[in-house]
């Protein structure tokens, strides 16, 4: 145990020093990139509140020094016309284009393929669903989550895909994945009204009183919370049936898991199949982070949270070990950890 441990921490010191050489130059390359498409607006009035909630997003990238690019809010001939800041537009060339989908595509082609740094994937807009396929409305031919399935695969790196539209809920069986966090405002393809998921979502993303665990920065699992929950308190102001159930999947079994599952931030609810738990990896996705968090490398924060998530997996199979067995293997996990920490400081 002695000669792995001395080992591991040569290889962290190795990560750092590795990290420190590189500088400047992988900076932008260890950057999360968020890509916010709006879809077709089709009225006036939602086209300014789809513009609205992608600001959030580039305001919460800005606080966290991470990459923006927006898709769908330059202004094309025959579009209702949207009230968007001058760095909203900076992202888009003026002019018609071609049509969305097209730029979508070749935007997730130019992204890193293997690296540490999260990709988040916001498409805010309309949602459709015939019965066997759901789309995502764009100007011009719409995207399915087939296709974005398709363009996902050379990817290998943390991903979160956020649907906000209606009828999202079928994205979410497609697209899951290891390692992958996908969300949707509905529960179901025939939850066909407007959403209100993704504005409060926005909201919540950098926002300090969605941080549920205290630890000074909102994860994406606290800001689903959150917006899931303020959701609800809507629906109940208005005397409304609720239209809309949001779904979170982190686990890779294409199901996903309701808000009403978590106590806090910990699911206190199980499947009845047993299947392991979401929320654990989307808790690890952050725009924002704290100062702590920030000191961080990259590379090391990787590794933090890979084991992170066998602690908690440990701790979800207790019940398979004996108590000498248990607390063996977690004694060893907590110690890597610790290993990290001391790295950084």
């Amino acid at each position: 145990m002695k000669l792995i441990t001395i080992l591991f921490a040569g290889i962290l010191i190795i990560d750092v020093a590795v990290f420190s050489a590189h500088g400047a130059a992988d900076e932008d390359y260890q950057k999360p990139t968020v890509i916010v498409v709006i879809g077709a607006a089709g009225t006036e009035e939602y086209g300014a509140q789809f513009a609205k909630w992608a600001g959030l997003w580039e305001e919460a990238c800005s606080k966290g020094d991470a990459k923006f690019a927006a898709i769908g809010l330059d202004k094309v001939e025959g579009s209702p016309a949207l009230a968007l800041s001058p760095s909203l537009l900076s992202q888009e060339s003026t002019g018609a284009r071609a049509n969305d989908r097209t730029m979508l595509q070749k935007t997730l082609a130019g992204e890193s393929k293997q690296t540490t740094a999260a990709l988040w994937l916001v498409l805010i807009g309309h949602g459709t669903f015939d019965g066997k396929t759901a789309k995502f409305n764009l100007r011009g031919p719409d995207v399915s989550a087939d296709d974005l399935a398709e363009w996902l695969k050379p990817l290998h790196r943390p991903i979160a895909v956020i649907n906000t539209a209606s009828s999202s809920a079928p994205f979410l069986s497609k697209l899951s994945a290891e390692g992958r966090v996908v969300i949707t405002a509905t529960k179901s393809g025939y939850e066909q009204n407007y959403t209100r998921f993704g504005q409060y979502l926005a909201d919540a993303i950098a926002e300090p009183q969605a941080d549920l665990d205290k630890d000074g920065q909102t994860s994406l699992l606290e800001a689903f919370l959150t917006a899931s929950g303020r959701v609800d308190e809507f629906y109940s102001a208005a005397g409304r049936l609720v239209t809309e159930h949001a779904l979170l999947d982190d686990n890779g079994d294409g199901l996903g898991t309701r808000a009403d599952w978590f106590r806090g931030i910990r699911p206190v609810q199980k499947a009845e199949d047993s299947t392991s738990l979401d929320g654990y990896r989307a808790h690890q996705f952050h725009i924002v982070h704290s100062e702590a968090e920030n000191k961080i490398p990259p590379g090391l924060r990787a590794e933090r949270d890979r084991l992170e998530l066998e602690v908690v997996k440990l701790r979800d199979e207790k019940e398979k070990f004996s108590e000498d067995e248990y607390f063996s293997k977690l004694e060893a996990l907590l110690y890597d950890i610790a290993q990290i920490y001391e790295q950084t400081e």
